[in-house]
């Protein structure tokens, strides 16, 4: 990914505030606050890009916790990240 959108950015930030969860699947559903998200085209590019991540194992289809990655970090600018 190259310029994140304001959509994107605030989707991480989200991410970082224990806000979002998301499906494990090839194509993830991601959830905002127990919302559906309202690009799914969009967080799904994150999901694939490596910017965010299930934080915990679950089966297919199950929700987990969503975490940033490291990748996720550097694309938000944050320095120093700890999950």
């Amino acid at each position: 990914m190259t310029e994140l959108s304001g959509r994107e950015v605030a989707l991480l930030k989200a991410t970082v505030a224990n806000r979002v969860e998301l499906t494990r699947s090839a194509e993830p559903d991601v959830r905002v606050d127990g919302l559906p998200f309202c690009d799914p085209t969009t967080a799904r590019a994150l999901v694939h890009a490596g910017l965010i991540e299930a934080a915990s194992p679950v089966a297919p289809g199950d929700l987990a916790a969503a975490r940033l990655t490291a990748a996720g970090a550097a694309a938000l600018g944050l320095a120093v990240y700890a999950a």
